[in-house]
């Protein structure tokens, strides 16, 4: 057999595992495939995935450019949700990241963990076709692929794998150096990876589809998002990302349409969030430029009555952007009066007010769609920037402690809670939240040494200081655990 070589082995490596695929179909729409080789429990547990897929995002937090946008995030959130609910074999909780990237590209990896670069927004056309790439992506995670991987090279070489599973995660936080470990524990099974890689994507696109049919999606999305990789390929001297490690023959696109057709036809009416996604992504993290971003609400503006409202929508984004409050709240005060609990109007209209330091009315605002949405994080989070712009630091951290504690991870919230605290003269509480920031970016010296500075400052012996001391506890047995996944 042909020996193949180490540098294309490592790129294919990659992009199967980490840098997510595009789908491949060859088989009828209700046949999976049967269980690619053990359940992977023997060599790590759902919680040991669970615990990497959290060391994982937490050097990707560190090191890349994620979207903070409560928007966006709960966007992508409750759209991932809809396709998990209809996903088989579920043993992970799942959590959905926007990484702003011009490359059409997503990745998973372990504990659920999902990965889409901003620009799947740019080019997805509606969110069937989003939907498509998210259905399976959660596929490589609910059959356990990169487990599994792990579990049959561990079992024919017990002591490369672990150094594989290093590489792997030292190539999210640092690409080159990455690669350069991986490449010295290829050699021995080399032509095992590629034939164990290749089923999984057949598992992951077979499954994905069905996902994607359930959770009430057109089918057809999947191979309509291909149709637009192929394009980009056939039209651009430059490949797609997702291209270049996976080639796209016409045949491949035969196959997918093969697949979809085998499903009812279905008529899947347009989303009011996507489009409003699609355009708050546009105009607020793109690098596309002003001439795209018009061209595209012009676009909308001559479309249908949601995509007439995406484009209004846009339009007042993009005078808050340009800090024309008054012009802005022409556009957005009607839309306010016919929808006056849609969230996506409700944040842009506190932009509005807070511009024009009109603290009471994003106040007041704000508190009373809370009682009709109770615990929603866009407005919890709006309330908390508004009582912290209109100097009421005590109201802002008293609600940004309620929001951290259901909301853990947030990095947004512990950095307002920290500014807050700051304001008010609490200089232990404030390292106390700056600590909880840097832990959230893998950055746990520095989080003890700030809760360490924290507990020096409490009063001894007092319930402050035995939480300060609890925690640093708490995050140096996080740093031990997570330092075996980094070697």
């Amino acid at each position: 057999m042909k020996k193949i070589p180490r540098k294309s082995l490592i790129t294919l490596f990659i992009s199967l595992l980490l840098l997510g695929n595009h789908p491949v179909f060859s088989a009828p729409a209700e046949d999976l495939l049967p269980d690619i080789g053990t359940t992977a429990g023997a060599t790590l547990s759902i919680n040991q995935e669970i615990a990497i897929g959290d060391s994982y995002i937490r050097s990707i937090r560190a090191q890349s450019p994620l979207i903070y946008d409560p928007l966006l995030t709960q966007y992508i959130n409750k759209l991932g949700q809809r396709l998990v609910e209809h996903a088989d074999s579920v043993k992970t909780p799942f959590h959905f990241y926007l990484l702003n990237n011009p490359n059409i590209n997503a990745y998973a990896f372990f504990g659920g963990n999902v990965v889409l670069h901003s620009a799947l927004l740019r080019y997805s056309r509606n969110e069937s076709e989003l939907a498509s790439v998210i259905a399976h992506e959660i596929s490589h995670v609910t059959q356990r692929h990169l487990a599994r991987l792990i579990e049959d090279q561990q079992r024919k070489s017990p002591l490369a794998w672990a150094g594989a599973l290093g590489s792997i995660l030292l190539m999210m936080a640092n690409p080159q150096a990455g690669i350069a470990a991986l490449s010295g524990t290829l050699a021995g099974f080399q032509q095992n990876m590629i034939s164990f890689t290749q089923a999984n994507e057949q598992e992951a696109d077979r499954i994905g589809i069905r996902t994607l049919s359930r959770a009430g999606f057109d089918q057809n999305g999947m191979p309509n998002f291909m149709q637009i990789l192929a394009d980009q390929s056939r039209y651009s001297s430059k490949l797609p990302q997702m291209l270049y490690t996976h080639p796209l023959p016409d045949s491949r696109l035969a196959d997918a349409r093969n697949r979809a057709n085998q499903y009812p036809a279905k008529t899947v009416p347009e989303s009011q969030d996507f489009l409003f996604a699609r355009v708050r992504l546009s105009i607020m993290y793109s690098n596309e430029g002003l001439p795209y971003i018009h061209q595209l609400l012009d676009k909308y503006h001559q479309g249908t009555a949601k995509e007439r409202l995406a484009a209004a929508y846009g339009r007042a984004i993009l005078l808050v952007k340009d800090k024309k409050y008054a012009e802005a709240n022409t556009i957005l005060a009607p839309l306010m009066d016919k929808h006056p609990d849609n969230v996506w109007f409700i944040d842009a209209m506190t932009d509005i007010n807070i511009g024009q330091k009109q603290y009471t009315s994003a106040i007041t605002r704000l508190q009373e769609a809370l009682n009709k949405q109770k615990n929603n994080p866009i407005l919890q989070i709006n309330l908390a920037d508004a009582y912290f712009q209109a100097s009421q630091y005590p109201q802002a951290s008293q609600l940004l402690y309620r929001y951290t504690f259901n909301n853990p991870n947030d990095l947004i919230g512990w950095k307002l809670l920290r500014e807050a605290l700051g304001k008010q003269g609490k200089s232990g509480e404030e390292l106390a939240a700056y600590a909880e920031v840097m832990a959230l970016q893998d950055e746990f010296d520095m989080a003890v040494d700030y809760l360490s500075k924290a507990s020096k400052l409490a009063k001894l012996g007092s319930d402050a200081q035995a939480r300060y001391d609890a925690r640093i506890d708490q995050l140096r047995q996080l740093q031990q655990s997570y330092s075996q996944y980094k070697k």
